[in-house]
C-alpha cells in the first residue's frame, strides 16, 4: 500500500477523488454545511478571538522587544537543566499554560526566527509548550461539559503534568549535538522600538488568529460532513469492533475519533451518558492530543521554517496517552462523589452567556498583567546585570 501512495499518479488521483467527494457533499447537504460553517464562526467570535488575539500580541512584543533574552539569563538554570532549552524559551512555555492552542507553538517558532535558540532546541519546545489554557479546561470542560469544578482542576492539573514529563522526556531529543549548534542563520537580532514592535504585533497577530478560525470553520464542517455522510460512524463502528475485548463501544468511538479531528467538538460529546472515569479519561487525552485542527494551525505556522513536526506530533501523542494515566490516578486518590453546589451551577450559566466584549475584556486584562509581569522579571534580570558589571570594573 505505502509503495502505491508513493506514486505521483495515484495521490494525484486520491486527491482527486477526495475532492469530488467534498463537492459533492457539499451539494448534497448545503444547509447542514451551512449551519456547521456559522456554529464554527460564532465559535471564533466568542471564544477563539477573545481568548487568542490578545496573547498572541503578548507573546509577539515579549520576543521582539527583546524582554525574552533577558529573561533567559535569569532562568537559564531552570530551562536547562529541566528541558535543555536556553533560559529566554521560558516566555514559550509560560504563555503556552495561559493563552491556551497554539500560542506556545507560534512563540517557539518566534524565538528560533529571532536567532534566541536552535533548531534542535525549537524542536524540543515544540514538543511540550502548546498546551490547552486553564479557561478552556476550567470553563468550558470542568464547568461546561462536567458540571463539576474539581473535575475541571484534576484535569488542568493532569495536563499541566503531563506537559513538564513531555518536557523532561524530549530533553534527550538530539542530546548529542553540542550547544554550539548554530542559529538561524540571519541578521543578528535587535530589540525593536516599542512603536514598531506594538504595531507589527498587532497586524502580524490578527492574521494568525484569522489563520486559526479558518482551520476551526473548515473542520468544524469537515465534522458535520463526515456524521451526515456515515463516514464516521463507519470508522466508529470498525474502531468500536477492533477495541470491543477492551469494553470500546461504538459510542465511545465515535467520541474519540470526533476529538481526534477536532478538540472543542470531541469534548462536548463527553458531556453524555458513561463512566465519569471513561469519560475524564477520554476529555485528558483529548486535549493532550488537542486534535487535527489544532496540528493544523501549529503546522501552518512552521511551513517554511525547516523545523520539523514530527517532534511535535509524537510530543502531543505522548501528552495525550500521560495526561488519561495521570486523571486516573488523580482521581483514585481525589473522589469525585460530592454533588455540584448551586453556586456553580450559577458560574456554568454564566459561562455560557459569556458576550464577546465581557470576554475580550477579560482576555486582553490577563494577557496585559502576564506582560507586565515578564516586563518587571526582564527589568530585574538587567539591573541585576548591570550590577555585576559595575562590580567587574571597580
Amino acid at each position: 500500500m505505502s509503495k502505491l501512495l508513493s506514486r505521483q499518479g495515484v495521490r494525484d488521483f486520491c486527491l482527486g477523488l477526495a475532492l469530488l467527494l467534498a463537492t459533492l457533499a457539499l451539494m448534497f447537504w448545503p444547509k447542514d454545511s451551512m449551519a456547521a460553517a456559522r456554529d464554527g464562526l460564532t465559535l471564533c467570535y466568542n471564544v477563539i478571538i477573545p481568548s487568542l488575539f490578545p496573547f498572541f500580541v503578548l507573546s509577539a512584543l515579549v520576543v521582539d522587544l527583546g524582554l525574552a533574552g533577558h529573561l533567559g539569563r535569569a532562568l537559564e538554570g531552570i530551562m536547562r537543566p529541566l528541558f535543555n532549552v536556553p533560559g529566554a524559551c521560558a516566555p514559550a512555555l509560560a504563555l503556552g499554560f495561559v493563552g491556551g492552542y497554539p500560542v506556545g507553538a507560534r512563540t517557539a517558532l518566534q524565538l528560533y526566527q529571532k536567532g534566541m535558540c536552535t533548531k534542535t532546541e525549537a524542536e524540543r519546545l515544540l514538543a511540550f509548550c502548546n498546551n490547552s489554557g486553564p479557561a478552556f479546561i476550567l470553563g468550558v470542560v470542568g464547568a461546561g461539559v462536567f458540571a463539576s469544578s474539581k473535575v475541571g482542576v484534576l484535569l488542568y492539573l493532569a495536563h499541566a503534568a503531563a506537559s513538564v514529563c513531555v518536557g523532561l522526556v524530549f530533553r534527550f531529543y538530539k542530546a548529542g549535538k553540542r550547544r554550539g549548534e548554530p542559529r538561524r542563520v540571519g541578521p543578528r537580532f535587535e530589540a525593536a522600538r516599542f512603536t514598531a514592535a506594538f504595531t507589527g504585533a498587532i497586524r502580524d497577530s490578527f492574521l494568525s488568529t484569522l489563520n486559526i478560525c479558518a482551520f476551526v470553520v473548515f473542520f468544524t464542517v469537515v465534522i458535520r460532513l463526515f456524521f451526515l455522510s456515515g463516514v464516521l460512524p463507519g470508522l466508529a463502528g470498525l474502531l468500536g469492533r477492533l477495541l470491543g475485548p477492551l469494553g470500546f463501544s461504538q459510542a465511545w468511538a465515535e467520541r474519540l475519533l470526533t476529538g481526534f479531528f477536532e478538540i472543542s467538538s470531541g469534548v462536548w460529546t463527553l458531556s453524555g451518558e458513561g463512566a465519569m472515569a471513561g469519560r475524564m479519561s477520554m476529555a485528558a487525552f483529548m486535549l493532550g492530543w488537542a486534535g487535527l485542527s489544532v496540528h493544523c494551525q501549529v503546522l501552518s505556522f512552521l511551513g517554511g521554517s525547516g523545523l520539523s513536526a514530527r517532534t511535535y506530533i509524537l510530543g502531543k501523542m505522548l501528552h495525550g496517552g500521560l495526561s488519561a494515566l495521570f486523571v486516573g490516578l488523580l482521581a483514585r486518590l481525589f473522589p469525585l462523589e460530592a454533588p455540584v453546589s448551586s453556586y456553580l451551577a450559577d458560574q456554568v450559566e454564566s459561562l455560557s452567556a459569556l458576550d464577546f466584549s465581557t470576554a475580550l475584556t477579560i482576555s486582553t486584562v490577563c494577557a496585559w498583567v502576564l506582560w507586565l509581569l515578564f516586563f518587571t522579571a526582564a527589568l530585574a534580570a538587567v539591573r541585576k546585570t548591570s550590577r555585576k558589571r559595575r562590580k567587574a570594573v571597580l
